[in-house]
């Protein structure tokens, strides 16, 4: 039986029922009343993130380190906690790693989180180690359930509003991540396949798609972890910073890096009071057969990833 990923938002009175509830420093996420993740925005972490993942059969898809430490956890990279965002190159700053606040930037929240029909949104200034602000992010996070996948539709806004040029330099170590637990590395046993068909992290890293896969088995169960390139982003279809340690990371722009051609640039420029967006799908799920998925469902987005198909994705793009 061919294996298929699915990702579908269901129309509306077929949605999820979603809440948020704060929780001392982070907001809790709960779908049909189970609680699934978290908003992490504390001041103890220098970027918010969402964590922990769970598929609805309650399978745990990210790395447990440095939030949660769970046995056979890597603990390389504090700064892969579950789902990120980040850029290593911003005005000659480094907002992506973590190496202490003397050397690296912050995104800094400017207030607790805000919730509103099912989406989480924070708004961080972004810190360098010295001098003033350079600019603004906000993270959009929305919530729902279909079928056996939890699915989460990621809209990020970076904003020059500080009174300069923000240049997003070429770098590999940029844009919207997630990092997974140890079953899903390829050395492991864990599939990686793009939309282009390519499979592996050395045919997939640095590489053009619409979106990325990965899959594996974990507690005798079939999980998968798919990342999806909205089509109407910059430079669409995105490259891949798809790594086989369970690392992966959609990033436009880190072209010279990528492709190892001195002539390219990939940096972006925001313009003086411009900003930038990316929108960004992210489903994780107990893996099953795709018709199963649809029976109950009348999808307003729809995207199908078969294991020798490469579909392209129709995006609902009215929000």
């Amino acid at each position: 039986m061919r294996t298929t990923l699915l990702l579908l938002f269901a129309a509306t009175s077929f949605a999820a029922s979603v809440k948020a509830v704060k929780v001392s420093d982070t907001m809790e996420v709960s779908i049909d009343g189970k609680t699934v993740t978290a908003l992490h925005y504390g001041e103890k972490w220098d970027k918010p993130f969402v964590y922990p993942l769970q598929t609805p059969s309650g399978i745990i898809v990210s790395r447990g380190w440095p939030v949660a430490l769970r046995t056979g956890d890597s603990q390389d990279h504090i700064w892969h906690r579950g789902i990120l965002f980040g850029h290593g190159d911003v005005n000659g700053v480094d907002f992506w790693r973590e190496l202490g606040r003397e050397k690296t930037g912050r995104f800094v929240p400017r207030s607790a989180p805000k919730w509103r029909r099912g989406t989480l949104t924070i708004e961080a200034d972004m810190v360098p180690p010295k001098g003033k602000r350079l600019g603004s992010v906000r993270e959009e996070f929305r919530f729902n359930r279909v079928g056996p996948a939890y699915i989460i539709d990621t809209r990020v806004s970076i904003s020059a509003d500080a009174g300069v040029d923000l240049t997003l330099g070429d770098t590999e170590e940029a844009a919207f991540a997630v990092r997974l637990s140890e079953e899903f590395r390829q050395d492991r046993g864990a599939a990686l396949i793009n939309s282009e068909g390519l499979k592996d992290t050395g045919n997939i890293w640095g590489r053009r798609a619409r979106w990325v896969d990965y899959s594996t088995t974990k507690d005798g169960r079939k999980v998968g972890v798919a990342i999806f390139d909205h089509p109407a982003n910059p430079k669409h279809p995105t490259y891949w910073h798809a790594r086989g340690y369970s690392l992966n990371s959609a990033n436009i722009f880190g072209v010279r890096s990528f492709t190892k051609d001195k002539t390219q640039d990939g940096a972006v420029v925001v313009k003086k009071g411009d900003s930038l967006t990316f929108r960004t799908g992210l489903s994780y799920t107990t893996v099953m057969p795709a018709r199963r998925a649809l029976k109950p469902c009348t999808p307003a987005l729809l995207i199908t990833k078969a294991s020798n198909v490469a579909s392209r994705p129709a995006w609902n793009n009215s929000r």
